[in-house]
């Protein structure tokens, strides 16, 4: 039987409060395509990726249409290319070639971004590791759809030290490599600790090795629903104020399943998980910053900010667990500074720092960022920040990352322009004290005495 009192709620969501499917993520594996031959390779890659995906853009503007629900973005992931290009990429320039048949493949089907230029060295990195890795700045600048990832931690293993250090050199690489265009290389390279082999959000989508063939995420957001629900209860004690944030997130994540069972039932690929994250945009009302402010906050970044950020992340878990069997990916609050118009404004404001938002990483999804940086912030530094933010990962059993883009020419206060869902963000400043004698330490930090749980 309809529930016409839900199918209104819903529209209302979707109509005034920013309701929106975020992404369609098509998973596919590319451990079939493995050759020795370069060129071979290259071949296999281009037609396995346009064959699955051909019909991923029109079937998702086809369910928007006919569900009344906007489906923002159709989007691939792969498996991490650093495996599957280990036989044939011999030098730092066939993986750039890779990277360029995933872009010519991405451009071919009509998806916005791909997923999976990736490297797994939480432990250790072997030579086609390094060697995918040294690749990314080229890459990068070589392509407009192809995204990059590095997981150089985990509970289990610990945090790959000499991976961190080359990841920092990286990263401002990077920077350098697309100063042309504000360094914005940097929003498509993301470091992780912990990182979930079903994520379907950008920049750090990637296909696990024990995932299928193929397979459909689907990752749904609404900060504004939960913004708009949540003002309905202002004033009210915890209690009420947990519930209601639970049941919007219920809400929201049933929209989610819909979309993702329909998108696999016509695409004939398997379902995999709903990813909820209350993932914001540059647009008004679409902020997890406002969410906090409207718990209470006269700003985020004041006093209470990690609590009230621990309590939304943690009851939108619990309402999107109560909806459906496979939540997965992230699902929780992001917190990327130029992608939340409420952030951005916290930042102007003084109210929030680099140093505040990597507390607030220990008790949401992700960790730092889409945070500019000054363009002349040291390798080391960029390193000695990711291995604060993988240790906050690891310790915590949880997944966290770093997306920072070191502006290439300016400095601190000066506000950099991505566009689009990238939006926009101020230059953060950052601690110049020197650590770079812990960074160039040679080998790993060891995993915490609670990962071992054999």
């Amino acid at each position: 039987m309809i529930n016409f009192k839900e199918v209104n709620e819903t529209n209302q969501m979707i109509e005034n409060e920013n309701l929106d499917v975020r992404t369609i993520t098509l998973g596919i594996s590319l451990l079939d395509c493995m050759s020795g031959d370069l060129e071979v390779l290259k071949k296999n890659i281009y037609e396995k990726i346009t064959t699955l995906a051909h019909d991923l853009v029109k079937t998702g503007d086809e369910i928007g249409a006919e569900f009344g629900i906007p489906i923002v973005n159709k989007r691939i992931s792969i498996t991490p290319i650093g495996l599957v290009g280990s036989g044939a990429c011999k030098t730092t320039d066939d993986y750039v070639e890779l990277a360029k048949t995933l872009d010519k493949a991405a451009a071919t089907v009509g998806v916005n971004f791909i997923g999976g230029f990736s490297a797994l060295v939480s432990k250790a990195m072997t030579r086609a590791d390094e060697l995918l890795i040294r690749a990314i700045p080229e890459a990068l600048a070589a392509t407009e759809r192809v995204c990059a990832s590095v997981n150089v931690g985990s509970t289990r293993t610990g945090i790959n030290m000499d991976a961190v250090r080359l990841s920092g050199e990286i990263v401002k690489a990077t920077a350098e490599a697309t100063k042309e265009r504000d360094s914005l290389g940097c929003a498509k390279l993301v470091i992780f600790c912990n990182a979930p082999d079903d994520n379907p959000f950008m920049a750090g989508a990637f296909l696990g090795v024990t995932e299928g063939d193929a397979v459909i995420n689907v990752g749904v957001s609404g900060p504004g629903v939960v913004k708009r629900a949540i003002e309905g209860v202002r004033g009210e004690g915890f209690e009420k104020l947990c519930e209601t944030i639970k049941k919007t997130a219920f809400k929201v994540t049933r929209v989610g399943q819909l979309v993702a069972k329909e998108a696999s039932k016509r695409l004939k690929v398997p379902f995999g998980i709903v990813d909820l994250s209350l993932a914001p945009t540059p647009a008004i009302g679409d902020s997890v910053a406002e969410i906090l402010e409207e718990i209470g906050l006269e700003k985020v970044g004041a006093p209470g900010t990690t609590a009230a950020l621990a309590l939304l992340n943690d009851q939108v878990k619990k309402g999107g667990v109560m909806a459906s069997s496979y939540v997965g990916g992230l699902s929780g609050a992001f917190i990327p500074v130029s992608e939340d118009q409420g952030m951005i404004d916290a930042v102007n404001a003084g109210a929030l720092t680099l140093e505040k938002l990597e507390a607030m990483t220990c008790v949401c999804s992700v960790g730092l960022d889409m945070i500019a940086i000054p363009g002349k912030t040291k390798e080391t530094t960029i390193s000695g920040i990711i291995a604060d933010e993988m240790a906050i990962g690891m310790i915590n059993q949880k997944t966290t990352a770093v997306r920072l883009i070191p502006v290439i020419g300016k400095d601190v206060g000066e506000i950099v322009e991505f566009g689009g869902l990238l939006g926009y963000a101020p230059v953060m400043p950052v601690n110049e004290f020197d650590c770079s004698r812990f960074v160039n330490r040679q080998g790993r930090i060891p995993a915490p005495i609670h990962s071992f749980k054999n």
